[in-house]
């Protein structure tokens, strides 16, 4: 669960920019895409990737160094696009300059995932629908999850 810690930080420093700064607006919008974040991260490295025993990508294909940086555990699916896209699904709604700004590294973090080895694009493809299943569900619960009161 190291890892699910060390690819949350980017998006808890999003989430503490966004209350910080956003008002009730940039509160919601984090305490949803915090929300959202923790449910994918459990959803994903906490049941999937226990079911789902799958190896890393090979070494071989990989045509760089950083393949000796992999994580031991299952490649199926990408907990670090699962959080990524559950953050930003789950704030959009609140404040959409906001989502727009964070699905850019978003976008990045998937794409790095299968350039450094780590994952299959089939990897990152399951952890971004688990992002936004995450990021829909916690949506649908505010009285959860997402309300901040006044």
């Amino acid at each position: 669960m190291e890892e699910a810690a060390e690819s949350s930080k980017l998006w808890c420093g999003a989430a503490v920019v966004m209350a910080w700064t956003g008002g009730r607006r940039g509160r919601e919008a984090a305490v949803a895409g915090l929300a959202a974040l923790a449910f994918a991260q459990l959803v994903s490295n906490g049941v999937c990737k226990r079911l789902a025993d799958r190896p890393r990508p090979p070494k071989e294909w990989i045509p760089h160094d950083e393949v000796e940086d992999r994580p031991d555990s299952s490649s199926f699916p990408s907990g670090h696009t699962a959080a990524a896209v559950a953050f930003t699904a789950a704030l959009a709604p609140s404040w959409p300059q906001a989502g727009a700004v964070c699905a850019v590294p978003a976008a990045m973090v998937a794409v790095e995932r299968v350039q450094s080895g780590a994952h299959y694009p089939s990897d990152v493809a399951a952890g971004a629908v688990i992002g936004l299943a995450s990021a829909w569900l916690i949506r649908r619960f505010p009285p959860l999850a997402v309300r901040v009161r006044r």
